[in-house]
Formats: C-alpha cells, sequence, structure tokens
C-alpha cells in the first residue's frame, strides 16, 4: 500500500497540469488490489476544501467525487464507513464536511456527544453547543 497525497488526488480528478496530470493519472490507474492506495482521513479533509475554495466545485459535486474514492476498490479510505456517515450529513442544506466528519469520527469514538462553541456545527453536523 502507497499513501496518496491531496495533490495527487487533486491532479487525478481535476486533470488540469500539463506535467502532474499524467503522472497522477499513471499512479492511480496503476494501483492494484495487492498494491492499493491509502487516502487519509486529512487528505480528504483538504480534497474537499481545495475541490471548493479553488476549483468552485458545488457539494453535489464533492459529494460524487468522494462516493467515487470511496468506491474503487485498490484506494482504501481511512475510515472510510466513518467518511461515508458524514457524507449523508454533509448532504444537509448549510452543512460544512469538516463538522460532520468531526462529529461521526467522535461517534465512532463512541463519544456521547461532540460539545462545539459553532451554532451552525451545532444545527447542521449534530454537535451539541457549549452554552
Amino acid at each position: 500500500m502507497i499513501g496518496l497525497d491531496t495533490n495527487i488526488l487533486v491532479r487525478y480528478i481535476a486533470q488540469d497540469d500539463a506535467v502532474q496530470t499524467p503522472k497522477a493519472t499513471a499512479l492511480i490507474e496503476g494501483l492494484s488490489d495487492a498494491g492499493p492506495g491509502f487516502i487519509s482521513l486529512v487528505s480528504i479533509v483538504e480534497l474537499v476544501w481545495v475541490m471548493q475554495g479553488c476549483y468552485a466545485a458545488t457539494k453535489a459535486e464533492t459529494i460524487e467525487v468522494l462516493e467515487k474514492l470511496l468506491r474503487v476498490r485498490t484506494l482504501c479510505v481511512e475510515n472510510a464507513d466513518t467518511v461515508m456517515s458524514a457524507l449523508r450529513k454533509y448532504s444537509q442544506p448549510n452543512a460544512d464536511f469538516a463538522d460532520c466528519l468531526i462529529e461521526r469520527s467522535a461517534h465512532r469514538a463512541n463519544c456521547l456527544r461532540t460539545m462545539t462553541f459553532d451554532e451552525k456545527a451545532a444545527k447542521t453536523a449534530g454537535m451539541h453547543l457549549l452554552a
């Protein structure tokens, strides 16, 4: 297994760099069941940030990309079930992916609740407001 940094994923998904895109494509398409690629939670969060901040991807486009990554058998996404659960919450209006992933990760760790000062996260991600 080899780790894949966010920039490799971005180049593969965006297909927008004459030098780096072919290298990223060859790497990802060359992965196999015996030699899969690993995507960390940090890279997932960064990928969402880059897609929406730099490429102006919509929430629907972002969800579609992440769902595709989760389905590729030669990619191993860290805590894939938690990422999928966070995506379901993120599909709600005004939800932030990072907030949803934080809450779902805490849930996976058997936390009773996730506390926040962020009113939006309390409303959209299922966190509890510390007043």
